[in-house]
């Protein structure tokens, strides 16, 4: 995976230098963690090489057993019509197959489709061929039917994140049980990569019927593992499902996943054993379980990004029209733009995640085919002309902000390094921390001023820019409406040609960065630790950890 270029630190602003030296038992204390390491001084970046998976090669696997994972936050609803979390794909991975996936390289494979897509000449039919030898795991068959309800489910269920994601679809129709074909008012070229993703997991219509709405309290896909129960706020079992396709090489019995939104505990609960995968590892604590025997690290940089979310317009919640927000941060672009000129990111990363993280200022990778010099863009950390900007823009400083965060340490860490830093600039920032699933929920409902929070990213930038900028876009927490925007996204959406689509992405960002709806931080690097006494663990660049294939190695057995 291509990393941003090495670049030079510049002299790190005094208050973020005071943060360093004088306040980092504070952080630590208010982060609620112990144990944790100081922050770093500052250093030059590092290459560090992708390792995906741990492969089973020629060890040898034992049949059974139950794996538990210890996940980082609770996931949402397990419906993938309205999901928005990243850790509900973590678990659907497994029992919800999509009609394509991507593999270790980012390219796009088959999972419940057969091929990729046949389009028409004109781009507006496309014809999905899908499997004949699935079944739901309550027992029905899946067919090209069960497509196109999911789809239809996807553009017009209330609530749905799925609807621009698919584009505008004019029909969707089974031509026989193993054919899909959908029409386009006007061509939609990001399809096969969204169908790699949520809007791509096929339900099925018969607990679609019987549940409705309440799907996601007993989802059933086509899977090598299905749905058991969950227990809110502790865990969500699944079990191998006899009925899978390929279910000869599905190993493990049954997985737990259950719900340490401490770092130090997941790292804690690996080491003693009594779990044997652990997502989201804290660079405060990578580095020592590189070190220790019986347990293995899996990292890769992300598709996606952390950012700050603007609350320009969402009054009345996700998808529903925008409304006027009398501030100066929602009405004035300076004050915006200051605040992003008021963070330094490659200092923050550095200080704060020991440099294992990247500075982003962009929703699109630099490893993307999509990127360009405008994508990678960033704008130039410089509090002196933020503070003029404020001047400009008729507000008093230092200006008061107040931020919603996840309550974890390495955001609590991350926030509190941000509030030192943006003082230079002209900010005062209050920090009010909030478990993960309120964020969500307080994203959705609009009861937000400045809101941070990341996407874990997709192959192609239609899936990480229109949902989240696009007017009426399924994810746009901040009310944020542009028609210049909204032409520009359809614009790069309609055209297959590469080049165009990346100068197209290009002018998006130039222009989200004059807007700032959401101001970019960083990017990830996504760090899964594991016992050596499972394998067939597997991490890509879409942030989700895959258990499909894993198993217990060499006599050992959960």
């Amino acid at each position: 995976m291509r990393l941003l270029p090495r670049i030079p630190w510049r002299r790190t602003p005094r208050r973020l230098g005071a943060f360093m030296a004088s306040t980092a038992s504070t952080v630590l204390l208010a982060a609620g963690t112990t144990g944790c390491q100081a922050i770093q001084p500052l250093q030059a970046a590092q290459t560090r090489p992708d390792v995906l998976s741990a492969p089973i090669g020629d060890q040898k696997v034992q049949d059974g057993g139950s794996l538990v994972m210890a996940l980082s936050a609770e996931p949402d609803r397990l419906d993938p019509t309205t999901s928005s979390s990243l850790y509900t794909r973590y678990v659907m991975q497994t029992m919800c197959q999509k009609l394509y996936d991507i593999d270790d390289k980012g390219a796009l494979v088959p999972q419940l489709a057969t091929a990729v897509p046949a389009i028409s000449p004109d781009g507006l039919t496309v014809t999905i061929p899908v499997r004949g030898d699935a079944a739901f795991a309550d027992g029905t068959k899946f067919t090209a039917d069960a497509v196109r309800i999911t789809l239809e489910r996807g553009l017009t269920l209330k609530g749905s994140g799925r609807k621009s994601e698919l584009g505008p679809i004019s029909s969707v129709k089974a031509l026989d049980d193993t054919h899909v074909e959908i029409t386009y008012k006007k061509p939609f070229a990001p399809l096969a990569a969204a169908l790699a993703d949520r809007a791509g997991m096929i339900l099925s219509p018969k607990a679609l019927t019987e549940e409705g709405t309440a799907f996601g309290d007993h989802p059933v896909c086509v899977g090598p593992f299905k749905f058991v129960n969950r227990i809110p706020q502790t865990s969500i079992t699944i079990q191998r499902d006899p009925l899978y396709y390929d279910a000869k090489n599905v190993h493990l019995d049954s997985i737990t996943y259950r719900i340490m939104t401490d770092a130090n505990i997941r790292a804690a609960n690996l080491r003693s054993g009594d779990v044997q995968v652990a997502d989201s590892i804290s660079p405060q604590d990578v580095d020592a379980l590189m070190q220790q025997k019986g347990v293995g690290v899996l990292q890769v940089g992300s598709l996606g990004y952390q950012g700050l979310t603007v609350n320009l317009g969402n009054t009345a919640g996700v998808g529903k029209p925008y409304g006027r927000i009398e501030t100066p941060l929602a009405q004035n672009a300076l004050v915006r733009q200051a605040l992003s000129m008021a963070i330094d990111r490659k200092a923050l990363i550095n200080t704060v995640f020991n440099n294992w993280y990247e500075p982003a200022c962009s929703p699109i990778a630099p490893s993307s085919p999509f990127a360009s010099p405008a994508s990678n863009a960033c704008p130039e950390f410089n509090p002196a002309t933020s503070r003029q900007l404020l001047q400009q823009a008729g507000v008093q400083t230092p200006y008061p902000l107040s931020m919603v965060v996840s309550n974890t340490p390495d955001s609590l860490r991350f926030a509190q390094a941000l509030q030192a830093t943006v003082a230079e600039g002209g900010f005062a920032l209050t920090i009010k921390p909030v478990e993960y699933s309120t964020l969500l929920d307080q994203q959705n409902r609009g009861d937000f001023s400045l809101l941070q929070l990341g996407w874990s990213g997709r192959i192609d930038p239609h899936g990480n820019m229109f949902n989240f900028l696009s007017t009426g876009g399924g994810n746009n927490g901040s009310g944020y409406s542009n028609p210049e925007m909204d032409r520009l996204l359809t614009d790069a959406s309609q055209t297959n040609d590469a080049a165009k689509r990346a100068e197209l992405y290009g002018k998006a960002v130039t222009k989200v960065q004059q807007d700032n709806p959401i101001i970019y931080l960083y990017r990830i690097r996504s760090l899964t630790a594991y016992s050596s006494k499972v394998a067939g663990i597997e991490t890509f660049q879409d942030g989700v950890v895959r258990l499909s294939g894993a198993a217990f190695v060499n006599g050992q057995k959960g």
